[in-house]
């Protein structure tokens, strides 16, 4: 496609102009308060000047379009454009750039996420000029934030919600995913919460199948969690996942699971955003905790140089209104560079995040008292790494061990308790001023010495380790993977 490289005067020449010269790129541009910003990394076609493309990438997420239109006349035409306004290269990787763009906040319907990420990620990952694109950040300015309700309770208001202080919450995903009967999977709640979990949680891909319809499944899990509490005096929950094929049938399974007494409903990510946010309103209106499992993140957060970083899908997340997601562990079975995972955490969980390249953070994030939310630490992790699990994350965390509480040598209830054990053993040292790292080992070994359940879990998979080099770490600066 032939471009007519055009003045500033020439602006409203018929034909097609570069887009920089249309105003998509203003290297002098002060980003206002009230601006949602980003940060775009690109790669752009051979002989594709980064300038122009960065500019093409602002242009083609607001107002531009192929050629001159006259309709531009119509409108304040400059304050509807988004401008680039700093291109750099990516440290260490030739050919990749970064484009920090201003977006101005009329752009944007108040409250709607499906409206904002219409605008950012909506026509231009396809654009031709360039071979990718990665959304790596957002500003969300106050202003904008304040329109969004957030979490529906957050994560002092849950605390208060099942009385428990002071230490991570414990959870475990009931194993196998698919393929027990109702009573059965209401076995494994009971076992896994009487243990000393405070949760249980449906994974992604139970929902209502041929071989236990969501129903049963919700009466025979509250069975198991009502005699769990009995029996322990402790406030348990199973996150009954009320993801289904339509909104009228996610809120009837809702209002069931309101109506058996569970303190929290489940979703998943693939209900899409509009979806997330209705149930957040639902959520905060009957007193139920949310939980978000990222069910599908990985098709586009995963890859370096195109798709979306997650996070971005954490504040978007925060600003819909959900208590818990999936974030990450580090040392467990799933992608997790230390530096990007601490920086997912810090998204969701402090009021003020400042600029951190290191941690993959390109902007200041006021979040002006929105609450956080817990941060979810799932996926190949066991008892043996519960002092690198709390040095990681601190207290405001649930962390989950599946396969790591239901797969132990001497049934479930043993490894709910083998958690259990590990990590108040973990807490009382951290508490008494000890190096986890250093001397979490012994702390372990030693506590094992009075509960047999954890002995045998360190005996089973004290050497279990997923030593993977992260696909998804920070660009600037060198950051070792666990």
């Amino acid at each position: 496609m032939a471009v007519i490289e055009k003045d500033e005067q020439d602006r409203w020449d018929p034909g097609v102009h570069s887009y920089a010269s249309m105003g998509y790129y203003a290297a002098d541009y002060e980003p206002k308060d009230t601006d949602v910003l980003a940060v775009f990394r690109f790669t752009p076609q051979s002989g594709v000047d980064p300038i122009e493309a960065a500019a093409a990438v602002a242009g083609e997420s607001s107002t531009a379009t192929w050629t001159v239109v006259w309709t531009d006349r119509l409108t304040a035409n400059s304050h509807y454009q988004a401008k680039a306004y700093r291109v750099e290269d990516v440290p260490g990787r030739p050919g990749e750039y970064f484009a920090y763009i201003a977006y101005d906040i009329d752009l944007f319907e108040e409250g709607s996420i499906a409206n904002l990420t219409s605008s950012i990620i909506g026509n231009v990952f396809g654009f031709k000029p360039l071979t990718a694109l990665r959304l790596e950040d957002m500003r969300i300015p106050v202003a904008y934030v304040k329109t969004f309700q957030g979490p529906a309770h957050g994560i002092v208001m849950e605390r208060e919600h099942l009385n428990k202080y002071g230490r991570p919450l414990l959870g475990a995903t009931i194993k196998p995913k698919l393929g027990l009967s109702a009573r059965n999977y209401g076995r494994v709640v009971y076992e896994a919460c009487r243990g000393g979990l405070d949760f249980t949680k449906d994974d992604e891909n139970i929902n209502s199948q041929p071989f236990m319809r969501w129903r049963d499944r919700f009466l025979y899990s509250m069975e198991g969690v009502n005699l769990a509490m009995a029996e322990t005096g402790e406030i348990k929950g199973h996150y009954l996942n009320v993801t289904a094929g339509s909104m009228e049938e996610m809120y009837e399974r809702a209002e069931f699971a309101k109506e058996l007494g569970s303190v929290v409903v489940m979703i998943d990510l693939t209900i899409g955003y509009t979806a997330m946010q209705s149930m957040a309103y639902w959520a905060r209106r009957n007193g139920v905790l949310l939980h978000l499992h990222r069910a599908g993140h990985s098709t586009y957060t995963r890859q370096k140089t195109h798709g979306v970083s997650f996070r971005v899908i954490s504040k978007w997340c925060r600003l819909i209104g959900v208590d818990h997601i999936h974030a990450g562990t580090v040392i467990g079975k799933l992608e997790g560079d230390p530096a990007t995972t601490q920086g997912y955490y810090d998204t969701l969980r402090e009021d003020h995040v400042p600029i951190n390249r290191g941690n993959g953070i390109f902007f200041d994030q006021d979040w002006a008292s929105m609450p956080g939310v817990m941060p979810v630490a799932s996926g190949g992790i066991h008892a043996g790494q519960m002092h690198q699990l709390l040095d990681l994350f601190g207290d405001d965390v649930i962390l989950q061990f599946g396969g790591g509480t239901i797969g132990h040598p001497l049934g479930i209830a043993a490894g709910a308790e083998a958690n259990r054990v590990a990590l108040e053993a973990v807490v009382k040292a951290r508490n008494e001023g000890r190096d986890l790292l250093r001397e979490g080992p012994d702390v372990l070994r030693r506590a094992a010495e009075q509960c047999k359940p954890l002995e045998a879990a360190l005996a089973t998979w004290g050497d279990v380790t997923f030593d993977y080099t992260s696909t998804d770490a920070p660009d600037a600066v060198p950051t070792a993977s666990y």
